[in-house]
């Protein structure tokens, strides 16, 4: 059986969300590196893309 998650929907914007995804980490003070990531808590993972979300639904708030 495939796996359904994590899968990005538009593949041009992969990049950008890597990018996103360090500049959040970075702003929450969470060592993310690219690739492995096995070393970190799953509070700090969460962390970073519940605050991606929150970042996105903001954008979008603003732009409404």
């Amino acid at each position: 059986m495939a796996s359904r998650g994590n899968r990005v929907v538009v593949p041009e914007a992969k990049e950008g969300l890597n990018r996103f995804k360090m500049e959040t980490a970075r702003e929450l003070g969470v060592n993310l590196t690219e690739g492995y990531n096995g070393n970190l808590t799953s509070r700090e993972n969460g962390s970073v893309g519940g605050y991606m979300v929150k970042k996105m639904v903001e954008a979008y708030e603003r732009n409404l």
